[in-house]
Parts: structure tokens; sequence; C-alpha cells
């Protein structure tokens, strides 16, 4: 069975307090040739947990900016024109900013499309 790698996409409206919403994840599989976002944005939770400070519209532009990456070519700028492996990488990354990773976790799959699917289903659906 190949192995994968995935992270869930979070929210952190305020950095310094560590607080998140599962936003999204993203998957890896080497062997299957495999790297793929998928996100959803429920505009009611995010705003009873952040607030009216947060601007939905740059949150999406940031999560957009993950699906082009993954699908790599020159809409993903120069992080998209990198191999799939260095993109996963670069897209989770410690970093300190409104859209961040959990830790990287491994998994062994048959089917990467499928597992991401349970991942989301499970993690942030």
């Amino acid at each position: 069975m190949p192995l994968f790698e995935y992270a869930v996409l979070r929210v952190v409206p305020r950095v310094e307090r560590e607080e998140f919403l599962n936003v999204g994840v993203i998957l890896y599989c080497a062997s299957q040739g495999f790297l793929q976002v998928k996100t959803e944005l429920n505009e009611a939770r995010l705003l009873a947990f952040t607030g009216p400070t947060l601007d939905v519209e740059d949150l999406r532009a940031r999560l957009r900016a993950f699906e082009r990456i993954c699908r790599g070519r020159a809409e993903g700028g120069p992080i998209g024109q990198l191999a799939v492996a260095s993109r996963f990488r670069w897209l989770t990354a410690q970093r300190s900013t409104v859209v961040q990773t959990s830790a990287v976790h491994p998994g062994l799959c048959v089917d990467a499309g499928a597992t991401l699917a349970r991942l989301f289903a499970e993690l942030v659906g």
C-alpha cells in the first residue's frame, strides 16, 4: 500500500492566541503523483469564531493560492513549478499567518483521492 502524507489547513485569526478552525486538508502521495487540497469555508461558522474583523475574501484568495500551487504549472507561480514533493513541503512549512497547516501526518492508502475525501469529512466537514 502506498505511503501518503497530509496536513490540515487551519484559519488562525489571531496568531498570538493560537486558536484555529480547520478549513481544509492537503494530501501528498509520491507513488501516485498526487498533490491536492480540499477546502471549505463555512462563513457563518468562521465569523462566529473570528468576529467581523476577518477579511473573508482575502482568506479565499489565500486558499486559492494553495490550490494553484498544488496544480503546479505557471499558474502556481515559482513555487507551483517546483517538483511535487517540494511543493508539498513548501505548503506545509511552519508559518505565522492567518492560514497555517498542522504537523504533517503519514498513512497508507490505496486511492489518494478517496483518502483525501475521507480525511476532509473527518477533520473539516
